[in-house]
């Protein structure tokens, strides 16, 4: 994320039943880790709102490869440009260049390309003639814009709303290995209803790996745990507005 305006207040970070996975210090940590990398890619002269539109460039590439069926390397480019997020923010961190409308230029690109890989991934899993993969697909990107919503609306009206098992990072650690693992496995081959006696043939004296399993884990935990942080953002909400 590019950051803050500068000078504005962090929200408070929430902890306990409505905690993430992930404790604020790792990410502080991992946050750390990647200062050094960021500061390099600025001084080949891209900015932080630069490194945003990268990122978000290779996460549609992502969304490509997994509509086409490439999963192993939809998976793969999911978790570097996942990574790669990291650096626009930590570089305007660094570097003082925070500003309002790079906090608002990145949120909005993160939100947009993981609907766009859950969209490729649904294509990809309904070209394959696999309906059971396309509507956890679904049902995963509609619960993850929810969460991202609910948190939208809270500090619209002045409430935390970043908490939850769920958030960003999670999602995209859990939809990576899973898309990898479907590809390692052997992808999910297109259904024929029927096939000509030669196809026929074929697939008795070969029978392919089935990497859907992997595929409907990794979707069936995003949208399980998005539901959740959902409802814990809900609560979280109210339990602040009834101490207003």
């Amino acid at each position: 994320m590019s950051g803050q305006p500068t000078g504005a207040p962090r929200p408070r970070r929430a902890g306990g039943r409505y905690g993430s996975i992930v404790s604020p210090e790792v990410r502080d940590r991992i946050r750390l880790v990647a200062v050094p990398f960021a500061l390099a890619l600025g001084h080949l002269g891209l900015t932080p709102n630069a490194l945003t539109v990268v990122g978000f460039l290779g996460t549609c590439t992502a969304a490509v490869a997994a509509g086409g069926q490439a999963w192993t390397l939809a998976g793969a480019l999911v978790l570097v440009f996942g990574i790669f997020d990291m650096f626009d923010g930590a570089l305007a961190r660094a570097t003082g260049r925070t500003s309002a409308f790079g906090a608002f230029l990145d949120s909005t690109l993160d939100r947009l390309g993981e609907n766009l890989v859950l969209a490729g991934v649904a294509v990809g899993a309904a070209q394959a003639g696999f309906v059971l993969g396309a509507g956890l697909a679904a049902l995963a990107m509609t619960t993850a814009s929810v969460v991202t919503y609910t948190r939208a609306r809270a500090e619209a009206v002045g409430l935390h709303g970043e908490v939850g098992i769920a958030p960003r990072p999670e999602r995209l650690v859990v939809l990576s290995a899973g898309l990898i693992l479907t590809g390692l496995m052997g992808g999910i081959y297109p259904i024929e209803l029927n096939p000509s006696p030669a196809v026929a043939q074929l697939d008795q004296l070969h029978v392919p790996g089935d990497g859907s399993p992997a595929l409907v884990l990794a979707l069936t935990i995003i949208f399980v745990t998005t539901a959740i942080t959902i409802v814990q953002r809900i609560l979280h909400v109210r339990e602040q507005s009834a101490h207003r």
